[in-house]
């Protein structure tokens, strides 16, 4: 018998159509070997144990903005890739696919950016593509077949000058069709931030005249973006999708009504897939944090915060993503009309999913392994590589404690953001080991030296069924 690189025994492993599993775990040449039988014979160089752990598919963020300093369109240094997967592999994360934001075409950077990730990466990684310009539009063939980027966000509210906050021009619906016709040509799926700009500028006047000062924060914020203004968005750019065949993926639903624009196209026949964000599950406008909760869009009321939890557990909401904005807390001063929107995640990802999700309201497991990992994969591109605890797929582990209970102190925070929503609250389960690859980034909790730049960016390649165009 050919000896085996790692196994990872006496431990339970979350696999797909068989749930929570007493196994082993074979590892060779950084992918699963064999799902062996606990006590099977099975030589190999390393034996861990994982007792009292339980084994998970390794969390699949695809949704955040990787970023240097306070400026969020890309990594410029090896530091910033380090710093943030570092934050990953503690929540969890073995790999991530942030959005890549610039002006140029992408051809102009594309080589550098992934050079610059690759030296500092301690887990795996892709890139969206924000596509702004007529220029990086007509490249989106090429990002599909030759970068294996086949994912494309618009940011649906940059219109009127309201790009000019992220350094882009704007866009319309008509910029919107054709990139849907795009993807829906070359194999790519559609990402849209979906907010009506215009109607939120009407609302933000009427707002600030009543409360020039802020004095409301969440609750003044989410008046100016109320949930219609995102539903309307989510709803239009469902409906030109469907009639060009391309998928949607709707990010950042924080809404029950915007949820209900999505499901509603889904069940016409529309390819309409669903990501929330950990923020939108647990925090409210009666946050006490204020300010720093500011985000876009913003966070809303109890109710849509439980209707999304019931859409987790159900079924109807695909992914969850953390939107993870590293900007360091400074960003959020000057009252609300004034802070930057965006808060980091990428730490609490999975912590928020077994504390709030598994313990409190019973999402099982299989579950969080499916909108955390399965999904994620299998939707961007990714399930040829990741995304299940299945031989032949990367060796994309996290060993979880499940029963610890933990609290999150500033001084944890290794993302360069330096802060958390989640600060001083207590988890019901930790993250006790990361694995990528089959390469230890975390274990016993502590992060592995030398594991930056190990991390390899990963060429996707969409398997989704094509719907007929109308």
């Amino acid at each position: 018998m050919m000896e085996y690189d790692l196994t990872i025994r006496n431990g339970e492993a979350i696999l797909p159509g068989r749930g929570r599993t007493a196994c082993d775990i074979a590892i060779r040449d950084g992918r699963i070997a064999a799902i062996l039988s606990p006590g099977e014979s099975a030589p190999a160089r390393e034996t861990i144990s994982a007792r009292g752990l339980v084994v998970m598919p390794g969390a699949i963020d695809v949704h955040l903005h990787l970023g240097h300093g306070k400026d969020i369109s890309r990594p410029r240094e090896l530091g910033d890739a380090d710093r943030e997967t570092a934050a990953a592999a503690k929540g969890g994360v073995t790999c991530f696919i942030p959005y890549l934001m610039a002006t140029e075409p992408f051809e102009a950077i594309f080589d550098e950016v992934v050079a610059v990730t690759e030296q500092g990466a301690r887990i795996d990684f892709g890139y969206h593509f924000i596509i702004s310009t007529e220029e990086q539009l007509a490249g989106v063939p090429r990002y599909v077949g030759e970068y294996g980027a086949p994912s494309f966000k618009i940011f649906m509210n940059n219109r009127g000058g309201e790009g000019a906050r992220l350094g882009l021009p704007d866009i319309d619906d008509g910029f919107l069709f054709r990139l849907c016709e795009a993807a829906a040509a070359h194999g790519g799926i559609v990402c849209p931030h979906p907010e009506t700009i215009e109607i939120a500028w009407v609302l933000r006047d009427r707002v600030k005249k009543q409360d020039p000062d802020g004095r409301n924060g969440l609750a003044t914020w989410n008046a100016t973006r109320p949930p219609f203004v995102e539903a309307d968005a989510v709803q239009r750019s469902a409906y030109i999708a469907s009639q060009t065949g391309a998928p949607l993926y709707v990010v950042h639903t924080s809404s029950a009504e915007a949820l209900e624009a999505a499901l509603r196209h889904r069940r016409a026949g529309a390819q309409v897939f669903v990501e929330t964000c950990p923020h939108y599950l647990t925090h409210d406008i009666g946050w006490a944090g204020g300010d720093i909760g500011k985000i876009n869009p913003p966070l809303r009321e109890a109710s849509d915060r439980e209707r999304l939890w019931r859409a987790l557990i159900d079924g109807e909401v695909d992914t969850v993503g953390t939107d993870h904005v590293h900007r360091d807390i400074s960003s959020k001063e000057g009252g609300v009309w004034v802070a930057s929107p965006g808060c980091p995640g990428l730490e609490t990802l999975l912590p928020v999913l077994l504390s709030e999700g598994h313990h409190r309201r019973g999402l099982s497991l299989e579950r969080i392994a499916e909108v955390a990992a399965t999904n994620p994969a299998r939707i961007m591109g990714m399930g040829h590589a990741k995304g299940a605890i299945v031989p032949g797929l990367d060796a994309d582990l996290t060993l979880v404690d499940l029963d610890a209970t933990w609290t999150l102190e500033r001084s944890d925070i290794v993302s360069s953001a330096g802060y958390s929503i989640y600060e001083g609250e207590t988890f019901r389960g930790r993250i006790n080991d990361t694995f990528v690859r089959g390469r230890p980034v975390l274990r016993e909790g502590a992060l592995v030296d030398g594991a930056s730049g190990t991390g390899r960016y990963v060429r996707r390649r969409l398997d989704l069924p094509r719907s007929a165009a109308r």
